[in-house]
């Protein structure tokens, strides 16, 4: 190459950099480096599971200092965070497309953890409820920024892999929310009330929301060590001095583009949001199952299921999105959708036979395999939907797909369970029932709605390459 090409390439690639904008030539972040914003990533997400999953393990306190039923202690753990945190996503995924996603991510843990200690004030149920919408707000503004963070750290064929650790998060905050909770409950089980300053006296499960909420502020800073990476795969245009700027993409186009994958998209989110109705409907009802069948104290179950959580979670998840990353490797352009289509089929028998186990440890044993195969869906889902995407609408696509996955998985998948204890068999005992008949009506649905989008799935992922061209 002639020093004239050399300079004029060199122009050409400072205002493109500048930008934010990245050149196809130009080089992936340092792996060292993108690993270590992963692993901060991570530690954001596992922080907002712990604030958000360690209610599940205060259901019997809760639901007597309350004196709340069932189904109102779902609306708690599902309804009442997923409203917001699904509806907020929207506009906030616009914003991700747009501005800083390191800032925006800081923001939100800073307002979920001031919310999640809020949860510690609450004398009704009304004041837990707010409180847990103000929770659900902080919260959704980290996904989104997340998946479009990842997806410009690293190539295409490392994409699933990273999405996994990143999602593992969920499983390490669920578990060390039920191991801490656990711990913590043990503790304070001996007094009815504890005085702390300023606060005065309150009831001893309202201590754990103040344990877990704070800290996560400390959490924010760390941000400020994660750099904005250029944005690839944009549509952009070549100005005069050489330099990319990337179109602005209107909302209308948007969502164009979504309907003109409709057929890809709503398999997909919809697929994967059964997966997670199960994954959600057995994280906040297996803990009062093992209390209320087996005779576990809050403390062992905490322990018990964490532990779960720490392992077969972990390994679902990072396993998941591995394992979408080999089969696309292979030559299986719709590989990740095909993950999806395992786990569904493959955790049904574990998750009908658990709840029927005649002891406690036979029926962790078999959570173990329902854990791990519904787990795996977090891992390759997120991957699936950057990958059939222009990076202009990654942040706002990951919004619809996070709106659809934890409207039915979040919102839904606790309150299913619910009322089907409270109304169809009408014995809190029969937790383990409900749990067996949703996971028996939802995993095949989940199956079969994966299976009939892969062919739309492929057929998208040549159109992103016709309008990326």
């Amino acid at each position: 190459m002639s020093l004239r090409t050399e300079s004029v390439a060199r122009k050409a690639s400072a205002p493109a950099e500048s930008s934010g904008v990245a050149a196809p030539e130009t080089p992936y972040p340092a792996p060292t480096y993108a690993w270590y914003v992963v692993g901060v990533l991570m530690l954001a997400y596992t922080i907002s599971f712990i604030d958000r999953q360690i209610l599940n393990l205060l259901v019997g306190p809760i639901k007597r200092d309350l004196a709340i039923s069932d189904t109102e202690m779902s609306l708690l753990a599902g309804m009442a965070f997923a409203l917001f945190y699904t509806f907020l996503g929207l506009p906030i995924g616009r914003l991700v497309d747009k501005r800083s996603r390191r800032g925006i991510i800081a923001i939100g843990i800073v307002v979920w953890s001031i919310f999640t200690a809020a949860c510690g004030l609450a004398g009704k149920f009304w004041h837990l409820f707010l409180a847990r919408i103000g929770v659900g707000v902080g919260e959704a503004a980290l996904s989104p920024a997340a998946y479009s963070l990842v997806a410009d750290y690293f190539p295409p064929h490392r994409m699933g892999t990273a999405m996994g650790v990143y999602n593992m998060g969920i499983f390490v905050g669920s578990g060390l929310a039920y191991i801490f909770g656990g711990l913590v409950i043990g503790l304070v089980s001996g007094a009815e009330m504890q005085t702390l300053p300023i606060v005065g006296e309150v009831y001893a499960w309202q201590v754990v929301f103040f344990a877990v909420g704070m800290p996560g502020v400390l959490v924010a800073l760390l941000l400020y060590t994660v750099r904005e990476p250029l944005r690839r795969g944009i549509k952009a245009v070549r100005q005069a001095d050489g330099s990319l700027k990337a179109e602005d993409v209107p909302v209308r186009e948007v969502f164009g583009y979504i309907r003109s994958n409709a057929a890809a998209v709503l398999c997909h989110n919809v697929g994967f949001a059964l997966l997670a109705l199960v994954g959600y409907g057995v994280a906040t009802w297996l803990p009062s199952f093992f209390i209320r069948v087996h005779g576990w104290t809050p403390s062992e179950i905490g322990l018990a299921f964490g532990v779960v959580q720490l392992t077969a979670g972990v390994a679902g998840v990072i396993g998941g999105g591995w394992l979408g990353d080999v089969l696309k490797a292979r030559g299986h352009a719709d590989g990740r959708i095909r993950v999806g289509i395992l786990a569904a089929f493959a955790g049904v028998p574990f998750s009908i036979a658990m709840p029927f186990a005649g002891d406690g440890n036979t029926a962790l044993a078999l959570s173990i395999g329902s854990v791990i195969f519904y787990t795996m869906c977090f891992g390759a889902a997120p991957a699936a939907i950057a990958e059939i995407m222009p990076n202009q609408m990654r942040g706002q696509a990951s919004a619809v797909y996070l709106f659809i996955v934890n409207l039915i998985g979040l919102g839904l998948g606790p309150t299913a369970v619910a009322l089907a204890t409270d109304f169809v068999f009408q014995d809190e005992a029969k937790v383990g029932y409900s749990l067996a008949l949703i996971a028996g009506i939802a995993l095949p649905l989940s199956g079969a709605i994966l299976l009939a989008g892969c062919r739309p799935y492929r057929r998208s992922l040549e159109r992103l390459k016709a309008y990326t061209a």
